[in-house]
């Protein structure tokens, strides 16, 4: 799924060239104030390191290799595991909290500068060159995180215009104050729902990439078709689609099939504002 960061972004810059006219034809971007707090359990590691700490000293004084030897390597190879995936979990959540500040920062200053749309623009194919060419080479190392924060900096200040139309209508504090409770409604709960259960949601992969692919196309379709009915429905289609890969990332974390915290980090940071814009876009649709 390392491809859907290419492709997440491309819902913005498809959605700024014209966000239909629904809502009076206003850029669509990302943007989320939303404090992520990291909730995480590691089970029974004392319970784990006791036994193996007291087997070691048995293993030394009694020169024994049996098939206790074997549970005991499969224990520490679990416990690693276990350690590592915590790791991941605690910079993933602890990263993505601070670039999400960040970019409420962003955005305000951006808002107060008043942007045109143009520079929004600008901002977001930035960002997505970003994502493209500078990510992949520093992903394994510090430079990532410096990348990361000028990313999520420059779509932070990409909302800026989205975010002062909202604004300038007669309930907007209103609407924005309701998608961002929606998103982090959405984000904690099924974020929790996947630390609690720890279930496996890999098999959704392959139906969150259709969904994402279904929705670019429609999206680009849509500019030209200009209907309000495909626009509200191409929204609320990333809002599923978002949700599942809030899902989808958390299960691949805790689960170990995702390794990297930095990348892991714009995967959900990708997928909070994604849903947080379609979820303003509904609300402002529904109002008007």
């Amino acid at each position: 799924m390392k491809d859907t960061l290419a492709f997440m972004p491309l819902l913005s810059i498809i959605r700024h060239s014209r966000y239909d006219n629904a809502i009076n034809g206003e850029p669509s971007s990302r943007y989320v104030i939303l404090l992520d707090v990291s909730v995480l359990r590691l089970k029974c590691v004392r319970e784990y390191l006791k036994p193996v700490q007291n087997y070691t000293q048995y293993v030394h004084l009694q020169g024994e290799s049996t098939m206790q030897d074997k549970v005991f390597n499969n224990q520490k190879v679990g416990i690693g595991s276990a350690i590592e995936t915590n790791k991941v979990l605690r910079n993933t959540y602890l990263l993505l909290s601070m670039t999400l500040m960040f970019s409420a920062v962003s955005a305000g200053l951006c808002m107060a500068m008043n942007i045109g749309r143009g520079t929004s623009l600008m901002m977001t194919l930035g960002a997505l060159g970003l994502i493209f060419f500078a990510l992949p080479r520093t992903q394994n190392s510090s430079k990532g995180i410096w990348v990361v924060f000028a990313f999520t900096g420059l779509i932070g200040g990409s909302l800026g215009p989205m975010l002062n139309h909202y604004l300038a209508l007669p309930n907007g504090t209103q609407l924005i104050s309701q998608a961002l409770g929606g998103t982090a409604l959405v984000f904690f709960g099924l974020s929790g729902y996947a630390l609690t259960t720890k279930k496996d949601f890999s098999f959704m992969g392959g139906f969150l990439m259709i969904g994402l692919l279904v929705a670019i196309v429609g999206s680009i379709a849509n500019i030209f078709l200009q209907i309000p009915a495909m626009s509200l429905a191409i929204s609320a289609g990333i809002v599923l689609v978002m949700s599942g890969l809030i899902l989808f990332d958390t299960s691949r974390i805790i689960n170990g099939g995702e390794t990297n915290y930095i990348r892991a980090t714009v995967s959900l940071y990708l997928n909070i504002v994604n849903l947080f814009t379609s979820m303003l876009h509904l609300l402002g649709a529904m109002d008007d």
